[in-house]
């Protein structure tokens, strides 16, 4: 993967998660599966990646997290990201501005 590759996953990642995130909650593990499987494996992620991101984001209030065990089996308990209604409003102003920039490199790529 190129450099050019690289820096251009990591400047939609934000959106990807809370894309994820706006349809339900999930744990650090699943988000990482998600992105991998609905991305035919473009969006690969390591833990070490991922968690930076999700605190970057709970920081600014997009989303917030929870310890919940679950009730079926025995587990110990996970920590769960739920998208919150800034950040709700923060996936619609990141969505509308990447379609502006993917308009703008088609009306200059051709």
């Amino acid at each position: 993967m190129t450099e050019v590759s690289r820096q251009l996953k990591k400047g939609v990642i934000e959106i990807l998660i809370l894309s994820l995130l706006s349809e339900d909650k999930m744990y650090g593990y699943q988000l990482i599966q998600e992105l991998d499987t609905r991305s035919n494996g473009v969006f690969k992620m390591k833990e070490g990646t991922l968690y930076p991101v999700l605190y970057r984001l709970e920081d600014s209030g997009y989303i917030e997290s929870s310890w919940e065990k679950e009730r079926e089996r025995r587990s110990v308990p996970r920590k769960y990201y739920m998208i919150t209604d800034e950040g709700i409003r923060a996936l619609g102003n990141m969505k509308q501005e990447l379609e502006t920039l993917i308009d703008a490199i088609r009306l200059i790529t051709g």
